[in-house]
C-alpha cells in the first residue's frame, strides 16, 4: 500500500489509494455529517454513538462538521459540552475509531466553525469581521487567523469554514457582522491576509488549518437583504466587485472554497458549472476542493425547484464542481442510486475523491491523525490571545461623533452611570457563530469601566431595558441611577446572541435572574435575522432620549452588527463610538477608547445612510447614479472610511514620481501626512482612483490602496502607493480585463470624501 509511505508524492499516494478504494469507501469521503452527533457525554465518560459506528461500517466518514460546536443548535451546553482537554481527547477517540475500524484506515477531516475564533467552549473570542475590517489592518488580522489556527488545530480541527468574503451590500441582512464591508479590495487584503494566518507556508503542522473561502459567490447581494434570496448582476459586475476576493484568495493558496445557497441570474451557485468549473478551476488554477452550505444541494429540488428528484440534485452539484456535502443528507442517501440511473459517472466521483484526498494528504493527516490533549490546554485561550483580542477590537472600533471633545473620559471627573441592555449582557457582544462561554473569561463595558474607575469615581449601573422588548419596566432605575452621574455611558445597539438558556436579568437590579418562563429574545442580527429597518429595536431610543433630558453629558455606544440609522441620536448624543461586535476583550477595548488610553483609530467600511429609503448607498456606485429623493439626498450620514482621533492629521504634497505611464507600466503616488494634534495615534491612509472616461460606466471612486500607520504629535510622515495595471484596470464589454489609455484621477486622503488629488495620464 504505497498510499502510506510518506517518502512517496502525494499525487502518487492518491492515485495509488484511489485505485484500493471500493464504490462505498468513496461515496463515504464526500459525506460530511454533523460531529456533534457522533458522541454522547455521559458522567465522566464519553461514548462514540451506534449511528457514527454503522456509518464507518457501510464505508467510512470523510468529514465531520462542528464536533467541538457548541450552541442551541446541537443542544450543546456549557455543563454537556467539552473541556479544551476533553475536546481533543473526542476527536482523536473519533479518529481513532475511524482509522481502526474501516479497512483502509483513511482519516476523517473535522471542520469547524471559526468565523471569529474557533467556535468551542473556552476557545478565544475575537472579534467580528465587521470589526476587523473596521480596523484596516491586515497584519493585526493576520496575526488573529494565525492564534484561532493554533487554537482549532489543538483540539483537533483541520478545516475552517472561513473566512466570510461577500461583499455587503444591504445592511438589514443578518450576515452583515460576518463581513469586512462593502468594498472588494478592502475584502481582497483581509482574505489574503487570512489565507496566510490560517493556512501559513505549510498545512502539514500542528499550527495550521484549511481555509474555506465562502460563500461563493455575491450572497452579499440578495433582494431586500434577505438571507439567501435571489441576486440580479451581471457578469462584469460579479467579476469586479464579487468574484474578486475570491480570486486573490485562491491566487494566496485558499485551498477550499464553500457554494452560497443563492442564486445568480437563475443559476443556483451550488449548481453552476460556471462558477465552479469554467471560472474556479479552468481560469483562476483552483487545486482544492469545494464544499456546500449546509442544505444547499437539498435547495436544488425544494427550494429553487430546478429539479425533481434528490438523485437530480446530487448528479448537478457533483457535476457542477461539489466535491463534499456539509450534512451529507442528499449525498449519502441519492449519490449511488444517482449512479445507478447513470445521472452520473463512477469518473466524476473518482474527481472529487482525488481532490478531497490530496487535501488530507497535505494535513499531514495520515501520518499525524491525533493530537495532544495537553497541548489543547496549553494554548488554547492563552494571555497572547487575549490580547490580541483586545488589541483587534481597539483598532475596529470607530468614534462617529466627539461634539466639543466630550471624549476622552477622566476616571476621576465624577460619578459614571453605565445604561443599557448591552452594557453588562456578556453574549449580546460576542455576535452569531459564538459557543457558550464562562462568565468570567467575557469582559464587558461595565466590567472594563468599573476597572477604569476603581479607587477614582463611583460607577452605577442599571440597563433600563432589554433589545426588543418593548417594556419600560426599568426605566426608573436607569433615569435614578443617571441622575445621580456626573456623566452617561449608554452601551445600546443590537444582539446575535442565540438563546444560552442563562435566563435574563432583573431591570432594576441588574443582576440574573435565571427563569422558566419564556423571555423575549434580544436577537435581532445573526444568519436568518434579517430586518426591514435600522433602527435601534424596542424601546431604546425612548430611554436614550430620557436620559439626554437629564442634561448630562450622553455618550453613546454602539455593540451592534449592522449599522444604526437614528437621527436623533446623531444629533443630541455628545459622542457616539461604534464598537459592532468586539469580542470577549470588547469591554476593555472600549473603556481603552472611552478613558483615553488609546486613540481610537477604526474606519467605516460600510456606509451608513441617514435614511432606510437610500439603500443601497455603498460608496462605489456608477457616476450615472440618478438622481436625488424627494425628501433626501443619496448622501450617507457617515461616508466610507470614515472615523474620528483624538487628534488631528493634515494632509499635503501629493505627488506622481511621473506624470504618465503605459497601460502596462507602474508609477508611484505618494502624500505626507502629519500629525497635528496633541496625541499619538493611528491614521489610515486610504487611495482611490477614477477612470474619468471609460467605454463602460464605472464608479466615481474605488479603493486601491490603504496603510495604518502611527504618528506621533507633531510627526510627519510620507506614504508611498504604488499604481500598476491592476489598479487601472476594468472588465471590458468582451468580459476581459483591460487598461484604457486617458486620464485617471488619484485620490489620497483619511476617507472617500476627504481627499488630495492629482491626474495620471495613461498612454497606449
Amino acid at each position: 500500500m504505497k498510499y502510506k509511505n510518506p517518502s512517496l508524492s502525494i499525487a502518487e499516494r492518491v492515485a495509488d489509494l484511489l485505485a484500493e478504494m471500493t464504490l462505498e469507501e468513496k461515496l463515504g469521503q464526500l459525506l460530511q455529517p454533523f460531529g456533534w452527533k457522533t458522541y454522547v457525554k455521559g458522567d465522566g465518560d464519553v461514548q462514540l454513538t451506534d449511528t457514527f459506528k454503522d456509518a464507518i461500517a457501510n464505508g467510512g466518514v470523510g468529514s465531520l462538521y462542528g464536533v467541538l460546536r457548541a450552541d442551541p443548535w446541537t443542544e450543546v451546553t456549557l455543563e454537556t459540552g467539552l473541556s479544551l482537554r476533553e475536546g481533543a481527547e473526542v476527536t482523536n477517540l473519533i479518529q481513532r475509531y475511524a482509522m481502526e475500524h474501516t479497512r483502509l484506515g483513511i482519516p476523517i477531516l473535522f471542520g469547524e466553525e471559526c468565523s471569529h475564533g474557533h467556535m468551542a467552549i473556552g476557545n478565544t473570542v475575537f472579534p467580528v469581521p465587521l470589526t476587523i475590517g473596521s480596523s484596516w489592518n491586515t497584519e493585526l488580522f493576520r496575526q488573529v487567523c494565525q492564534a484561532v489556527a493554533v487554537e482549532t488545530r489543538a483540539q483537533g480541527g483541520a478545516a475552517t469554514y472561513s473566512p466570510v468574503l461577500d461583499v455587503t451590500r444591504d445592511p438589514r441582512w443578518g450576515r452583515t457582522e460576518e463581513c469586512f464591508g462593502e468594498d472588494p479590495y478592502l475584502i481582497s487584503e483581509m482574505a489574503i491576509a487570512a489565507v496566510k494566518g490560517l493556512q501559513g507556508d505549510s498545512l502539514n503542522t500542528d499550527h495550521t488549518i484549511l481555509a474555506t473561502l465562502k460563500h461563493f459567490v455575491a450572497y452579499g447581494s440578495p433582494d431586500g437583504g434577505r438571507n439567501a434570496d435571489t441576486v440580479r448582476m451581471g457578469m462584469r459586475e460579479l467579476m469586479e466587485k464579487d468574484l474578486l476576493p475570491f480570486q486573490r484568495a485562491v491566487a494566496a493558496g485558499a485551498k477550499s472554497i464553500m457554494t452560497a445557497y443563492n442564486e445568480i441570474d437563475g443559476v443556483p451557485c451550488t449548481s453552476s458549472k460556471e462558477l465552479l468549473t469554467h471560472i474556479l478551476r479552468d481560469k483562476w488554477g483552483f487545486d482544492g476542493f469545494v464544499i456546500t452550505d449546509c442544505g444547499a444541494m437539498s435547495q436544488l429540488r425544494h427550494g429553487h425547484q430546478i429539479c425533481e428528484t434528490e438523485e437530480e440534485a446530487a448528479s448537478l452539484a457533483l457535476k457542477a464542481g461539489v466535491d463534499m456535502e456539509m450534512s451529507g443528507e442528499t449525498f449519502g442517501q441519492y449519490l449511488q442510486s444517482a449512479l445507478d440511473q447513470q445521472l452520473i459517472a463512477v469518473s466524476d466521483l473518482d474527481l472529487a475523491v482525488e481532490r478531497i484526498l490530496r487535501l488530507k494528504f497535505e494535513l499531514g493527516l495520515f501520518e499525524r491523525p491525533y493530537v495532544n490533549p495537553a497541548l489543547a490546554e496549553q494554548v488554547i485561550g492563552q494571555s497572547s490571545h487575549r490580547e490580541l483580542a483586545r488589541q483587534a477590537a481597539r483598532e475596529g472600533i470607530v468614534l462617529l461623533k466627539n461634539k466639543e471633545q466630550a471624549l476622552p473620559l477622566s476616571p476621576s471627573r465624577g460619578k459614571i452611570a453605565v445604561i443599557g441592555p448591552n452594557a453588562n449582557n456578556m453574549y449580546n457582544q460576542l455576535g452569531d457563530y459564538t459557543s457558550p462561554q464562562e462568565r468570567e473569561q467575557i469582559v464587558t463595558v461595565l466590567d472594563a469601566v468599573r476597572a477604569k474607575c476603581s479607587g477614582f469615581s463611583e460607577v452605577v449601573y442599571a440597563p433600563g431595558c432589554r433589545v426588543k422588548d418593548p417594556s419600560r419596566e426599568g426605566f426608573e432605575a436607569a433615569i435614578a441611577a443617571a441622575a445621580s452621574a456626573e456623566t452617561i455611558i449608554a452601551v445600546v445597539g443590537g444582539s446575535s446572541a442565540r438563546d444560552f438558556g442563562e435566563g435574563t436579568i432583573d431591570l432594576k437590579t441588574g443582576a440574573a435572574v435565571i427563569t422558566d418562563t419564556f423571555m423575549l429574545s434580544d436577537m435581532d442580527c445573526g444568519e436568518g435575522f434579517d430586518r426591514a429597518q435600522l433602527n435601534l429595536c424596542g424601546v431604546q431610543l425612548e430611554l436614550l432620549q430620557e436620559l439626554h433630558s437629564l442634561g448630562k453629558k450622553l455618550i453613546v455606544v454602539y455593540i451592534n452588527g449592522r449599522p444604526i440609522v437614528e437621527p436623533w441620536i446623531d444629533e443630541h448624543a455628545d459622542a457616539i463610538v461604534e464598537a459592532w461586535y468586539p469580542g470577549q476583550e470588547g469591554g476593555h477595548a472600549i473603556a481603552d477608547i472611552l478613558f483615553g488610553d488609546y486613540n481610537p483609530s477604526g474606519r467605516l467600511t460600510l456606509s451608513i445612510p441617514k435614511h432606510l429609503g437610500q439603500l443601497p448607498v455603498y460608496y462605489n456606485k456608477k457616476r450615472s447614479r440618478g438622481h436625488r429623493y424627494l425628501e433626501t439626498d443619496f448622501h450617507p450620514q457617515y461616508v466610507f472610511g470614515y472615523g474620528l482621533s483624538y487628534t488631528s492629521f493634515h494632509y499635503d504634497n501629493i505627488q506622481l514620481n511621473q506624470p504618465s505611464i503605459s497601460v502596462d507600466g507602474t508609477c508611484t503616488v505618494s502624500v505626507d501626512v502629519m500629525n497635528t494634534g496633541d496625541m499619538a495615534g493611528h491614521e489610515v491612509v486610504q487611495l482611490y482612483i477614477k477612470d474619468c472616461v471609460s467605454s463602460i460606466s464605472r464608479p466615481d471612486k474605488e479603493l486601491k490602496g490603504f496603510c495604518k500607520i502611527y504618528l506621533e504629535p507633531g510627526e510627519k510622515r510620507t506614504v508611498h502607493f504604488t499604481i500598476s495595471s491592476q489598479e487601472l484596470q476594468f472588465v471590458s464589454a468582451d468580459l476581459t480585463w483591460i487598461v484604457e489609455p486617458g486620464r485617471f484621477e488619484l485620490y489620497t486622503g483619511s476617507n472617500v470624501e476627504q481627499t488630495l488629488s492629482i491626474d495620471l495620464q495613461v498612454v497606449q
